[in-house]
């Protein structure tokens, strides 16, 4: 059991991604029923379609117009998310899992939030054959102090992204793990961030399967599931 986790948590998957925005939107909405206490606390699990969710910061870039007709002529559709980061590329070889709990001072536990989960996501990828570490790698996208990465040959690769969302009486916290198909989500980053102007190092932009060949979204999904199964009870 943990401080972080409730003691029993809905596992919702979502079989078809709604679009880009809406599905952003929808895991908003599914934190308003969880705070008004009409949704039990809850994992959500999707595969989205193409899509590059820039950050508030990215919209006030003199490029954004720029970085919005970038994605689109790769493929990924332009969205805008309330969390907080810069722009994070996803597609069909992504899990996002949005974990949405109630809590009465849901701000008391954030930044230690970002250690738990971050904790819990590499151990989940460490459990696949992963060498999966917390923390932010020299020039990633999107950086982050918990993201995941994993070690490789070539160096490190950014694998989990994470963002939280926190309202009065509950929580939103959101993962993006990469597992398979990277050189979509690498290529229309460098676009995107050439065009607002924001340095990366695109070495660091890489899949799960590129570090344990083979593996598959379906599996990334089962290990999460049996990482949250040693906190909670799932349903």
């Amino acid at each position: 059991m943990s401080r972080f986790l409730a003691p029993r948590l809905a596992v919702h998957r979502q079989t078809a991604s709604l679009g880009a925005e809406a599905d952003l939107n929808r895991g908003l909405d599914l934190l308003g029923e969880v705070k008004a206490g009409r949704m039990p606390a809850m994992l959500r699990f999707y595969r989205p379609e193409p899509t590059v969710a820039f950050g508030q910061r990215d919209t006030r870039l003199p490029g954004f117009g720029e970085a919005r007709e970038a994605s689109l002529a790769r493929g990924f559709v332009p969205a805008v998310r309330r969390a907080g980061g810069r722009a994070a590329a996803y597609h069909r070889g992504t899990l996002i899992v949005d974990h949405i709990q109630p809590q009465q001072d849901a701000i008391a536990d954030a930044k230690a939030r970002f250690g738990f989960f971050g904790d819990l996501f590499a151990g989940a990828l460490a459990s696949l054959g992963v060498d999966a570490g917390v923390g932010e790698i020299p020039g990633e996208y999107c950086p982050g102090e918990f993201s995941v990465f994993g070690r490789g040959p070539a160096g490190s690769l950014k694998l989990v992204g994470t963002a939280q969302r926190v309202v009065a009486g509950a929580w939103l916290f959101s993962s993006v793990i990469v597992v398979e198909n990277a050189a979509p989500i690498r290529e229309v980053l460098v676009d995107t961030y050439a065009a607002l102007g924001l340095d990366w190092d695109p070495g660091t932009a890489g899949a799960a399967e590129d570090l344990v060949p083979g593996t598959t979204v379906d599996a990334v999904e089962a290990a999460v599931l049996s990482a949250y199964g040693s906190h909670a009870e799932l349903s």
